[in-house]
């Protein structure tokens, strides 16, 4: 299992785009893919899930990957939280 915290950068949060964007990512691999902000923990193949998560600008989140390939998945997610989700 990989974890890491991570602080929303983007002034937007995560909205639709940048949800789109964790959802395609997060599907690409089999491993479980979660996040976590207040105690809430969501899939993040899930775009309601993410949405419902209401992760704002400077929002302190945890993403937990699990499975065979975790390692692909995290330097993927990883990445695109550490780049504001291209914004």
């Amino acid at each position: 299992m990989i974890e890491k915290e991570s602080e929303i950068l983007n002034r937007a949060g995560i909205h639709a785009r940048p949800a789109t964007k964790i959802v395609e990512i997060a599907n690409k691999f089999k491993s479980n893919i979660f996040i976590e902000k207040d105690g809430n923990k969501i899939n993040a193949k899930s775009i309601m899930g993410i949405l419902t998560l209401g992760a704002s600008y400077k929002s302190k989140i945890t993403i937990s990957i699990d499975g065979e390939d975790e390692q692909e998945a995290a330097e993927e997610i990883f990445s695109l939280f550490d780049n504001r989700f291209e914004e």
